[in-house]
């Protein structure tokens, strides 16, 4: 249950659509082109490794967490609408999100706990929950930080961005992982419990981790999400010592 190191590439690649079939080629594509697409941005050494996602709406797009501040990337926000709200899953993926903000005027969101590791940024924080709008809410999932948070965006059966709460295993299993830098183990065992009674297999399909992704050979998605999680031995995972 080692995770899988991710070294970035010193070549600028550009974001991969997550749906790959659902978004349109690029001779079709129109001014409006928000039509609920999420992309994959590539890991950033910023942020450890970190994947970060891009959900393209026509009520304002949501960026989880920092992708690297390069052209590219800037670039390719920039086609497609800018960003609204920029919503880190936990302290280590924050990178440089005072240049986002800075560039894209943008709404930061991070759970309270970790605030403060931004300061003279306007933020928006949150406790519990969040809820941005009808189908995208923020969740405190604490455990591999204090303020580890995910998303849940309710289109396509449901989606949750875990950030490093659950990531792939070497068979593209979502699971805890325990390091040595994990905050409180027990409680980041007892967030997953909470997701499990809060979703059920119809609201959480898929899962878009914030890291590891290499163990899901070449896609950015775990399918049949939420009966991953229901698979899991929750007792056996609690004794699992750090690596």
């Amino acid at each position: 249950m080692c995770p899988l190191p991710q070294v970035p590439s010193h070549t600028t690649k550009p974001p991969r659509a997550v749906f790959p079939n659902e978004v349109p080629s690029a001779g079709s594509l129109q001014s409006n082109f928000a039509q609920e697409s999420i992309f994959a941005f590539p890991p950033n050494r910023d942020t450890l490794g970190g994947t970060s996602y891009l959900i393209v709406r026509n009520e304002g797009n949501i960026l989880i967490d920092c992708p690297a501040l390069d052209q590219t990337n800037q670039d390719f926000l920039r086609s497609h609408g800018g960003v609204r709200c920029l919503f880190l899953t936990h302290r280590g993926a924050i990178g440089k999100t005072a240049e986002f903000q800075q560039i894209f005027s943008c709404e930061v969101l991070i759970q309270e706990q970790e605030a403060y590791l931004l300061p003279g940024l306007t933020l928006t924080t949150f406790k519990q929950e969040f809820t941005l709008d009808a189908v995208a809410k923020a969740i405190w999932t604490p455990g591999h930080s204090p303020g580890s948070s995910c998303l849940y965006y309710s289109e396509r059966g449901g989606i949750l961005f875990s950030g490093r709460h659950l990531l792939p295993n070497q068979h593209g299993e979502a699971v805890p992982l325990r390091t040595a830098k994990t905050f409180h183990w027990p409680r980041q065992i007892q967030s997953l419990r909470f997701l499990l009674e809060n979703f059920t297999p119809e609201t959480l399909r898929y899962i878009c981790p914030g890291a590891n992704t290499g163990f899901l050979r070449g896609k950015h998605v775990i399918d049949q999400a939420y009966q991953h999680l229901a698979s899991l031995d929750l007792p056996a995972l609690l004794r699992i010592q750090p690596f």
